[in-house]
């Protein structure tokens, strides 16, 4: 009874053994495929937005070249929009932290 039982583990294990390899080597197939898939989609969506950036900058070149006080102007705002920002983040924020020891009086 018991070399029916072990003959009978031993072919099971080997079935099991195969049939997990060959689900194994399905998988990692399948991965492979997916991830080169997937490596072809990336590659095709950089190389379109590389084509559309530099779209972009030969049109702001051009721009800039046509109207150089304008764009200078614009960069002019967009620095003091950029700066005032800044400053209310850093100066308007709340409450500094008391770092003098001395407590703080209200102004009634």
């Amino acid at each position: 009874m018991v070399e029916l039982e072990s003959s009978y583990l031993e072919e099971h294990t080997m079935v099991t053994d195969t049939n997990t390899t060959d689900i194994s080597s399905l998988a990692n197939a399948a991965n492979d495929e997916t991830g080169d898939k997937a490596l072809d989609t990336a590659k095709s969506l950089l190389e379109s937005a590389q084509e559309a950036i530099s779209g972009a900058v030969e049109a702001t070149v051009g721009a800039v070249k046509e109207n150089p006080v304008a764009a200078a102007a614009i960069a002019a705002g967009a620095a003091a929009a950029v700066g005032g920002a800044v400053y209310a983040a850093s100066h308007l924020g709340g409450d500094k932290p008391n770092t003098s020891g001395k407590t703080a009086s209200r102004k009634k």
